[in-house]
């Protein structure tokens, strides 16, 4: 009898995994994957995994640049060829690589984009595995290597090259750093959140989370709870079926019961 249940089962589990979707399908084995490979990739030392991250970034930011390149005319074709024996001055110059870097087809973009997130993610790798982090600083010096690499291999800048690699890639760096803040910012929950952590699971206890913004319009923080009242409830605009629940929970609750009596 045991047997043929647990037949019974490995059927049944067979006949559901061949009806899955096989969308679902790809996306289990595709993270199963790249769990493998992240793990691999972690027990290597520093070289190995900057050399792999390096690439493989390298390769994904090619493609992207490719198909950006296909996405735009390429605008090296209506740019003006100067004469064999022009003499342009140094601003003239400057100006007409900078639009023949940036206006590239798709092998230039390609080129380009491999570049900059190839170095990016290879320091980036490296600064992580030295100082244990990766923060604003480390961001901040795989923009200033990425920047710098762009300008050396897409020819962009003045008649100055060390000068425009230095430019360049102080520029990255800044545009990254401002990022990474921005980013870092808006990743932080709110402060107010953290004042209503209590609040918050008791109103979902009740199922009455609908009014967490209630609370947070009357000012009404964890610190509150024990001090709750029916007039107090009244004021944020809950109505009277829930206020009566929520003020029965914090009655029968035995820590905010003993910090009411705290108070009086």
């Amino acid at each position: 009898m045991g047997e043929s249940k647990q037949g019974l089962v490995e059927m049944t589990k067979g006949i559901m995994g061949q009806n899955e979707n096989p969308i679902t399908q790809f996306q289990t084995k595709f993270k199963e994957l790249e769990t493998g490979f992240k793990t691999w990739l972690a027990k290597q030392s520093m070289g190995v995994e900057a050399a792999v991250v390096t690439a493989t970034s390298a390769v994904q930011g090619a493609a992207i640049g490719a198909f950006m390149g296909t996405l735009s005319s390429d605008v090296n074709s209506v740019l003006p060829t100067p004469p064999p024996n022009a003499a342009l001055n140094p601003q003239a110059m400057a100006s007409l690589q900078q639009a023949q870097a940036l206006a590239g087809g798709p092998l230039v973009q390609a080129r380009n984009f491999a570049v900059m997130t190839g170095v990016n993610a290879g320091i980036t790798c490296v600064m992580k595995r030295i100082r244990g982090k990766e923060d604003v600083q480390s961001s901040m010096v795989a923009a200033f290597g990425s920047g710098a690499m762009f300008s050396l291999v897409s020819g962009m800048g003045g008649p100055n090259p060390a000068a425009n690699v230095v430019t360049s890639g102080l520029f990255f760096a800044l545009v990254q750093g401002g990022l990474f803040k921005i980013g870092e910012k808006f990743s932080k929950p709110p402060v107010e959140d953290v004042l209503y952590n209590k609040t918050r699971g008791m109103l979902s206890s009740l199922g009455l989370q609908n009014y967490e913004k209630n609370f947070k319009k009357g000012l009404l923080t964890d610190n509150t709870l024990p001090l709750l009242t029916d007039s107090a409830l009244r004021d944020v605009r809950i109505p009277p079926g829930p206020r009566l629940i929520i003020l029965d929970r914090i009655q029968r609750d035995p820590a905010l019961k003993e910090t009411r009596g705290a108070y009086r």
